[in-house]
């Protein structure tokens, strides 16, 4: 009877100490004070962004980023107490990013949509940007595209990013157009420009920018877009302090005129 009952406390040591291991190494890195302590421990917020996004987010050659998401990420890491650290990810790869083993960043910033289908699987803050698709192409051909229907005909070459809504976009309501899919975001307007693509998939937030700076380009729907929504921060669930954080620190933006500077300083529409 004493072996049966040492081989069953022998089996029930081994469980709990295979759980605890298992624990330790397949769960998150979180402490367990919480995602804002673990941050203030480690002095920095680290900030997933695309860099491929002006004027929201753009990392140049040398690695220094900038734009009005990178403002909005330093401002949220101000808040908490600490500096931020930018880590590279792409919007094919971001959903994926956010959930990884072990964690790449803390959150999310840069163009980021809000949508129901990205809060059924992570966590999203207030917006902090007003955002909906729109178009560009070349001056030369703004009157030619004035509707959804203008755009959706088998001649019209629709130039896209990967991965994300704008793809996704094109793909459920362009059924009759040529859509291109080019793996870098930032060079599609330069392309369409220079005739490689008729149109660009874009968002109002992006289309100002890139009229401004090329004058081959045109928005003749900026003022128009075909949705409407907003632009926020993106993290993983079980982060709820830290979301609490986010959403306090784009209050007081809103509240003490931060956010609506930053929406000047980058040509942006104000909705707040």
């Amino acid at each position: 009877m004493r072996k049966i009952l040492d081989w069953r406390l022998a089996a029930i040591l081994l469980t709990l100490c295979s759980s605890t291991v298992f624990a330790a190494c397949s769960g998150s890195n979180t402490s367990p004070d919480g995602k804002v302590t673990e941050i203030i421990e480690r002095g920095t917020l680290l900030v997933g962004t695309t860099g491929d996004y002006r004027p929201l987010s753009f990392c140049e050659a040398d690695g220094t980023y900038w734009g009005f998401g990178i403002e909005v990420a330093k401002e949220i890491a101000g808040y908490i107490g600490v500096e931020p650290a930018f880590v590279k990810t792409s919007w094919p790869t971001l959903t994926a990013d956010v959930l990884a083993e072990p964690q790449l960043f803390d959150l999310a910033i840069g163009g980021i949509t809000i949508t129901d289908t990205r809060r059924e699987t992570m966590l999203m803050s207030e917006g902090y940007l007003a955002n909906g698709k729109t178009i560009l192409c070349r001056t030369s051909e703004a009157d030619r595209f004035r509707t959804l229907a203008d755009i959706d005909k088998p001649e019209v070459r629709v130039m896209v990013n990967p991965g994300g809504l704008n793809e996704k976009f094109a793909k459920e309501n362009l059924t009759h157009a040529i859509i291109v899919v080019h793996q870098k975001n930032e060079e599609i307007p330069s392309l369409v420009a220079q005739g490689e693509a008729d149109v660009m998939i874009t968002e109002i937030t992006e289309a100002p920018y890139y009229v401004q700076a090329d004058s081959r380009l045109a928005a003749p729907l900026l003022n128009e877009p075909f949705t409407h929504g907003e632009i926020g921060v993106l993290m993983r669930k079980e982060q709820d302090d830290l979301m609490e954080k986010v959403n306090n620190a784009i209050r007081k933006m809103k509240s003490d005129g931060t956010l609506r500077r930053l929406h000047e300083k980058y040509g942006l529409i104000y909705a707040y």
